[in-house]
């Protein structure tokens, strides 16, 4: 078997070189004075929060800065959190309307109380961010609300929620201040009727119509959302495909799928503009490559083209930190700024924007500065597209393994083959398995289903450890379940499947 042992590795930060410019180590030792902190984070996010949290675990005297005044970053106020609500909800919606008749259960109408759905999903964000604030005060973590900015690599204003200011020193600052939704050029966002996802979690009235710039995820998972609500929904993208990062094998299925739910798309498209005078929106859009104009018309207009770096006003010039062209912080592989003292982690460096990304980053940053050893892998983080079905991944694509000349296999197993979907009725989708042809090691999973985010990580956990797929086909599953499934493509790729 191909399996291997981490304990038997050297933990160590596993980051590509192409994101490193810094060897030298620049741990400054903990603080002695009652008034310095040993670590202090700059963002209250799923990195900020984390790292914090870890840095007091091992005992030192940490502060964190949070300007929203709550915790949990964008992902669990605007992001992650609400948008997971809102399409459970959604989901339940739609399953009400077209699903339960099929399983005996049957009633006179259903109807959307928008309020309480989103009342719901506040109450949801509302419990988690408390949640965080008991988990700071359990650790001892001292939290500051408001704005932080640099005065020097170890002091931080901060311009805090009540009006006043107050300064906050550490020997070790680690930033943590996350993303921010890219904009486009002559679009405003109003988060009225052009919203960023932030608005779209927050409509008053669902709309007629809704055009979605951006095929990326979250842009699906928010289409996805209004469109069971009733929407119409159109999806524009520039680009030729959705989700590009998306095996193109399985994209083409999820695409297939999401225009059976009616959602529409208008790919290799350019916005030109848009204007708001009037009752609707009104977008005039080319073809990518140029030509002829035409124009669609929507109540409400969802800006998803993506995100950047947040580092505005956070005095990063005044202390020399470098950043790259779209301003991400240059970091070695101990997440160490070239100031010394000054870290980074999360959305804020290169790599995905992930929340769990970022969680890994404060963990392993962490541990570097309390003189311990981290331990992040950039090619096996999940991705996860959380529409119904689910898409999920890790590892590499079918285009990258042919891209990298490595001679490979090819195992897939469909759900309409699994007794459990089957049971369900809710047998839509498929598992990926691609493997080194020579040696079996699984180089990428690709799970297209309902609950594709949690049957991922049986695969995260073998990519990690080296597995073979003949690791995963000999391994035995319950029966009857959906995870069934992926012991099946790997016995597909090394071999033969016993159900197809």
């Amino acid at each position: 078997m191909a399996i291997g042992s981490l304990a038997r590795r050297k933990a160590s930060t596993i980051l590509s070189s192409r994101y490193l410019k810094y060897s030298f180590s620049v741990s400054r030792g903990f603080a002695s004075g009652s008034d310095e902190n040993d670590v202090v984070v700059i963002g209250g996010g799923p990195g900020g929060y984390v790292a914090a949290i870890k840095a007091a675990q091992l005992g030192l005297k940490t502060t964190c800065i949070e300007k929203r005044g709550t915790l949990g970053g964008t992902c669990l106020n605007v992001g992650c959190i609400p948008s997971k609500a809102l399409l459970h909800s959604s989901h339940m919606y739609h399953e009400a309307q077209h699903s339960f008749a099929s399983h005996g259960v049957k009633f006179s109408s259903v109807e959307v109380d928008l309020p309480a759905m989103m009342a719901q999903k506040d109450k949801a964000v509302a419990g988690l961010t408390r949640g965080i604030e008991g988990l700071f005060k359990k650790n001892k973590v001292n939290y500051v609300k408001g704005y932080g900015k640099f005065l020097s690599p170890s002091e931080v204003s901060v311009d805090t929620v009540e009006g006043g200011n107050t300064i906050v020193k550490g020997k070790n600052i680690i930033i943590a201040t996350g993303s921010d939704v890219k904009s486009l050029p002559g679009l405003t966002i109003d988060e009225k009727r052009i919203v960023s996802s932030t608005g779209a979690l927050a409509l008053t009235e669902i709309p007629k119509k809704l055009v979605v710039i951006g095929a990326g995820y979250i842009g699906l998972e928010m289409g996805s959302v209004w469109g069971r609500l009733g929407s119409e929904v159109t999806v524009v993208e520039f680009a030729s495909d959705i989700v590009p990062t998306m095996d193109g094998e399985v994209r083409k299925q999820f695409q297939r799928s999401l225009e059976k739910q009616k959602m529409k798309f208008m790919l290799k498209t350019k916005v030109v503009s848009v204007d708001t005078v009037g009752d609707s929106v009104k977008l005039t859009l080319e073809p990518a490559a140029g030509g002829e104009q035409t124009t669609l018309e929507a109540d409400v207009v969802l800006v998803s083209a993506g995100r950047v770096p947040f580092t505005s006003g956070l005095g990063l010039d005044k202390i020399g930190v470098e950043t790259d062209k779209a301003g991400r912080i240059l970091v070695n592989e101990r997440f160490a700024s070239n100031v010394p003292g000054v870290y980074a982690i999360g959305d804020v460096i290169p790599g995905p924007m992930l929340a769990h990304k970022a969680e890994e980053d404060g963990v392993a940053c962490v541990e570097f500065i309390a003189g311990k050893e981290g331990h992040v892998d950039y090619d096996l983080v999940p991705g996860v597209c959380y529409t119904h079905p689910e898409v999920a991944s890790v590892g590499k694509t079918e285009e990258q393994v042919k891209a990298l000349g490595v001679d490979y296999r090819v195992g897939k197993f469909p759900f309409l083959a699994n007794s459990r979907a089957k049971a369900i009725d809710d047998a839509e989708g498929i598992v990926k398995v691609i493997a080194e042809k020579g040696t079996d090691k699984i180089l990428g999973v690709h799970i297209m289903s309902s609950n594709a985010g949690e049957l991922i990580h049986e695969a995260v956990l073998a990519l990690n450890y080296g597995a073979s797929s003949e690791d995963i086909a000999r391994t035995c599953h319950a029966h009857p379940t959906m995870s069934e499934a992926l012991k099946e493509a790997a016995m597909a790729t090394y071999d033969k499947p016993i159900h197809m």
